[in-house]
């Protein structure tokens, strides 16, 4: 569904027209100009990931404008000594050119290059650096997986960027970056950014984490915003494609099953093999692959993630289907946590352990799966108000406008969960412990966290409406009800942007200060 009319927000409250003593404070949205994006001969938008086996492979892709047509990366074991480079070893980067002029809002065209780092020494810290052979990027360090399965380790797991990705994401990541310094690779779980294909966004998303996509490795999956029409012939038909950028700049590892690759795939990172699913196309094709993967492995952890929840967090959004496809294959595999984003908001909870439970074992205390839906961007909606209820889980904690990161820590039998806000306090917390033969012993740690974030003792994300504009609103859509407001300042006017939802039906509205409609768009996704 389009949400791209949410322009801009309001940041404290606004005195309705008429009884207003000063004027509304209305965010202004910074300006990006078009050449902010553009490529040059330096290497730009590094970007790091993993291998299937950590402890060996790892990849770097990165930009440049075309005029750079041959690129190299070097790689050595980093030390204290500054001339470690007497030992690096240099690579021919893979060049491709992207050709953005047809593709709706890409707009350029580039060069993306990339190098597979192989045989690699496990638990090591390397130094790399990509460029022409004479452009250089500085010396950026990573460091392998440990050939050790009983090593701990930690990684970062982030919800939906998407919007205001350098105004509010930046801070998200930075204060995971600060939190978890030593983690080992972080999970975006889809819509990275907002319309797939944008070159803007990309440029922000990047900016946004900076030199952090370059060393801390990313296992990034697609959300239904990372697919959009790629031209008019695409809108007029109503099909959506992967975003033109997704395969360019990201080297993933190539597992997944033909049609689909760099869109699902799976790393083995020590004790724990990490599966990424795309929730937006070909369920029965990734279906058959998954039972495969999770059949196969021999790891003591199963991590899976993917953007549409099987237990939805926000009001309004189901998805039958998939829950339906995927969750036995998690039973049955005993998968421990499942890592989502798409509903803007936050819930943790879990399902049953099943028949496994052993007698004179407080079930509280044991779990199958658990689940999390998380955000971490600026764009927030609101819980489903009956929770779980209906769907044979239970939901355990749940924030509203909250932007959150998550650290999850893996030491032998134990995984601790962690979730922060923005500004590193702590929201929720659990505990999984494996045991001999049942199901996963279960420690309950939401005490040690802050109160519960709702809309209504937060600072208020919503802006408000005229109580007669809003009825005049609902009058005329009748079953309809208000999803978003925005307030925003367009040259010397003063508008409200008015987005309503019923199902999939959604109605975008722009209205004057008198509440009287300027523009109204009708979009059934």
């Amino acid at each position: 569904m389009n949400k791209a009319l949410l322009l801009s927000i309001v940041f404290g409250l606004m005195i309705l027209p008429g009884a207003q003593s000063q004027e509304p404070r209305v965010y202004e949205a910074p300006l990006f100009e078009e050449e902010w994006s553009t490529p040059t001969r330096y290497p730009d938008r590094i970007v790091l990931s993993l291998g299937e086996n950590p402890a060996t492979t790892a990849s770097a892709t990165w930009r440049t404008n075309t005029e750079i047509d041959t690129a190299f990366a070097e790689i050595a074991i980093a030390t204290a000594a500054p001339k470690f480079w007497r030992n690096a070893r240099t690579l021919k980067a893979n060049t491709i050119t992207f050709d953005g002029s047809e593709v709706l809002t890409a707009g350029l065209i580039s060069n993306y290059h990339s190098v597979v780092f192989s045989d690699l020494q496990a638990d090591t810290t390397y130094a790399y650096r990509v460029g022409d052979g004479k452009r250089w990027s500085e010396w950026i360090q990573f460091r392998t997986a440990s050939a050790s399965k009983t090593k701990s380790f930690s990684f970062l797991y982030v919800g939906d960027t998407q919007n205001f990705i350098l105004e509010l994401w930046s801070r998200l990541i930075r204060e995971g970056y600060k939190k978890a310094p030593d983690a080992s690779f972080i999970i975006h779980a889809g819509d990275l950014v907002n319309n797939a294909h944008r070159e803007q966004e990309w440029q922000e998303w990047f900016d946004a984490g900076g030199w952090i996509h370059a060393t801390l490795p990313a296992f990034p999956i697609p959300g239904n915003h990372e697919y959009r029409p790629l031209n008019a012939t695409e809108q007029a038909n109503r099909i959506r494609s992967l975003s033109a950028q997704w395969n360019s700049q990201f080297t993933l590892p190539q597992n997944g099953p033909e049609g689909l690759k760099e869109t699902i795939y799976y790393m083995d990172y020590q004790d724990t093999r990490i599966i990424g699913l795309n929730s937006n196309e070909q369920y029965e094709k990734q279906t058959e692959w998954l039972e495969e993967v999770l059949a196969s492995t021999t790891q003591k952890w199963k991590v899976v993630t993917f953007h549409h929840p099987l237990f939805s967090a926000s009001a309004g959004r189901d998805n039958p289907k998939l829950r339906e496809l995927w969750k036995p294959l998690f039973d049955k595999y005993k998968v421990d946590l499942v890592l989502q984003g798409h509903d803007h908001s936050y819930a943790r909870g879990r399902v049953s352990p099943g028949e496994n439970v052993l007698e004179g074992v407080n079930l509280r205390d044991q779990t199958g799966t658990v689940y999390v839906v998380s955000v971490s961007g600026g764009k927030m909606y609101g819980l489903r108000p009956n929770a779980w209820e209906g769907w044979e889980a239970e939901r355990d904690r749940a924030a509203e406008n909250t932007q959150l990161f998550q650290v999850i820590t893996i030491a032998g039998d134990r995984l601790s969960f962690e979730s922060y806000t923005a500004v590193g306090e702590l929201y929720d917390a659990f505990d999984l412990v494996k045991t001999p033969n049942g199901p996963n012993q279960f420690i309950e740690r939401k005490q040690e966290a802050i109160p519960a974030r709702r809309f209504d003792n937060t600072i208020p994300y919503q802006d408000p409406i005229p109580e007669e504009v809003e009825r005049m609103l609902l009058e005329r859509h009748k079953g309809f009800e208000i999803d978003r407001v925005a307030y925003v300042k367009e040259g010397d006017s003063l508008r409200y942007r008015v987005q309503l939802e019923k199902g999939d039906e959604e109605v975008n509205l722009v209205l004057d200060n008198d509440g009287k409609i300027l523009e109204e768009v009708i979009e059934k996704d």
